[in-house]
């Protein structure tokens, strides 16, 4: 067949299936033209899930009948300047959302200039267009897309549910009001009740209650304030917005929320920051909760590397990670010991509704000589390990503890009851401690408490005083290929002080005369080669980095105090004080919670009181 030029229909065609994937794809394109025709008040309506109906309603700078008539026709935009694709401060610039839509749709636009006494429409069928009219509009535009893909009946068989569909056009609403706290959304999918979002300015509580109205308020009672600032390759950039403490996570990131520029995006290099950040402080496989906005120069990211321009490319991505990582880690560290509220929350609803199981209680003991103190069990000792001390923090522990039963004076106590843990009070089942607060009080599992600031020590101690080294009676002799062995030699000096000691011994193979004595007895050769096919992939020598912090947190585990070891008062409220000066104390090494706190008035009103 020979090569021909494809009719303007067809290219608009080809088009809109690129820009027009769905539903919540026009929505999308047609909310962003009225934030940038500088809207302060949007309205959204939807029927059957958008096929039947889309209907986009703004109060922005609306278009004179010549603009309209323009504004039908591919690649026409009043947005690029002098056409400079690398400074584009619009969300929408390629001018082809409106003749793709018409393209494959019935579209009208009626719109009205703030000067104008008299406002135009235009009207294109599949593809065909009417002449421009004159119409009855407020200030603003109006937008009505009617029975959509009606030109491309197939597309509609890779359509989900008319609900799957609605579904998606609130998602990406949300998305959108959520980076436009200024502005008013109004939402009809044809449900019985609308979504509102008020319109309000863009101080840190207005976006913050914005926020919460699209994350609930579960976010913002454990929400932390991110904000940095940095140099950009061009311009300074700065990072802000509101993360979730690291108890509060979720299975998957669909409630993970980043912007740049005011542009909704999944970027990998922002997720991996993310992820970066968090670290070692939720579980694996469970993701933050958090809403993020990175402001950089529009010369300093690519915007036009995606068809629905989700994705972003970055002119200094390191200089980008950096500034994620350093202020998410920055506003983390600030939470302190604090814990997520929702485990408060969740604890006295289900004492309200009744559905905590009976725990089945020993019979109380027929004397004193059930209460003996017995010596603990000796712990795992790693030879030559510069953390043994940090095993076991608390050195009364070493000696026989005081009878349970008998706590310190009530005055005595009163004196720590304002402390953000408060005074100790009791510990039941030989795991939990019970603490008295003015205004409620909190239950601390003691050997997830103990985990992780044992855990925070080996790290300061891993960050601060180096890795001690643990000398081998024969070297490990371990061959590899040429090139791995080469390119272990020659990051030698960095290997050295992770604590790894190696040298070049002859072609294809290494010395291995020093190992890190926190690693204890392990398998040289493997830990060898795996570190020369990470230096292969990427340059980097992570594995082992990687391997301390896990060998860390298991010692930790190992060294803090167990689950049924009876603690004395002063014990148990020295823990309390360390965990207020720990960072991240708040969870454990695997992420779960070391403490709920319960409100006084949630207690009162279990009881009827309030």
């Amino acid at each position: 067949m020979a090569i021909r030029q494809l009719s303007p229909e067809t290219v608009n065609r080809i088009a809109a299936g690129e820009v027009v994937e769905r539903p919540a794809s026009v929505i999308k394109e047609l909310v962003e033209n009225a934030i940038d025709a500088g809207a302060t008040q949007i309205e959204i309506v939807i029927a059957a899930g958008g096929l039947s109906l889309i209907r986009v309603t703004d109060d922005g700078s609306g278009m004179t009948p010549e603009d309209l008539l323009l504004a039908v026709e591919r690649h026409a935009t009043s947005k690029l300047d002098e056409e400079d694709l690398f400074d584009i401060r619009c969300l929408g610039f390629r001018g082809e959302a409106l003749p793709s839509i018409g393209s494959i749709a019935r579209l009208e636009i009626r719109s009205r200039p703030a000067d104008a006494n008299q406002g135009a429409a235009v009207v294109v069928t599949r593809g065909a267009k009417a002449p421009v009219g004159p119409a009855a509009v407020n200030r603003g535009t109006v937008v009505e897309v009617r029975d959509l893909f009606s030109a491309t009946p197939a597309r509609l068989k890779f359509l989900k549910s008319e609900r799957a569909e609605a579904m998606a056009v609130t998602d990406i609403v949300r998305r959108l009001a959520m980076a436009h706290p200024d502005i008013g959304f109004t939402l009809q999918t044809g449900e019985k009740k609308p979504a509102i979002f008020a319109r309000g300015d863009r101080s840190s509580a207005a976006w913050l209650e914005r926020i919460g109205a699209i994350m609930g308020r579960e976010f913002m009672d454990d929400a932390l304030e991110v904000s940095g600032a940095g140099n950009g390759a061009s311009a300074p950039m700065r990072v802000f917005g509101f993360a979730g403490l690291p108890t509060l996570h979720r299975q998957d990131s669909t409630q993970q929320f980043l912007f740049v520029n005011g542009r909704p995006v999944r970027d990998k290099l922002l997720i991996g920051a993310v992820r970066a950040a968090y670290g070692d402080l939720i579980p694996r496989g469970r993701s933050p909760l958090l809403s993020l906005f990175l402001d950089v120069a529009p010369s300093d990211v690519d915007v036009n590397v995606h068809p629905a321009k989700a994705e972003v490319r970055f002119r200094d991505a390191g200089r980008v990670r950096a500034l994620m990582v350093r202020a998410l880690s920055d506003a983390l560290a600030t939470a302190g010991h604090r814990a997520s509220a929702q485990g408060g929350v969740l604890t006295v609803e289900s004492f309200a509704a009744g559905v905590l199981p009976n725990a089945a209680m020993p019979p109380p003991p027929s004397s004193d000589a059930a209460y003996q103190w017995a010596p603990p069990r000796a712990s795992p000792t790693f030879n030559g390990s510069f953390a043994a001390g940090a095993q076991a923090p608390f050195t009364v522990l070493d000696a026989p503890s005081a009878d349970a039963r008998t706590l310190a004076e009530p005055v005595a106590a009163g004196e720590t009851v304002d402390k953000p843990l408060g005074a100790v009070r009791a510990q039941v089942h030989e795991n939990y401690i019970v603490a008295q607060t003015r205004d409620g009080l909190v239950i601390v599992d003691q050997h997830a408490a103990h985990e992780r600031l044992v855990y925070e020590k080996l790290k300061a101690s891993l960050a601060s005083g180096g890795v001690a080294r643990q000398g081998l009676l024969i070297p490990a002799i371990i061959e590899l290929d040429d090139d791995d062995a080469d390119s272990l030699v020659a990051r030698s000096d960095e290997l050295a002080e992770l604590g790894l000691v190696i040298e070049s011994f002859g072609g294809g193979a290494v010395a291995v005369r020093e190992v890190p004595a926190l690693l204890g007895e392990t398998d040289v050769e493997g830990l060898v080669k795996d570190l020369a096919a990470e230096l292969r992939s990427d340059g980097t020598a992570r594995a082992l980095k990687d391997r301390l912090d896990s060998v860390a947190s298991r010692m930790a585990c190992h060294g803090s105090v167990r689950s049924g070891r009876r603690l004395t008062v002063e014990e148990m409220n020295a823990l309390l004080r360390q965990m207020e000066a720990t960072p991240y104390s708040g969870q454990c090494n695997h992420g779960r919670p070391t403490y709920v706190a319960l409100k006084l008035s949630d207690i009162e009103r279990l009881f009827g009181r309030r």
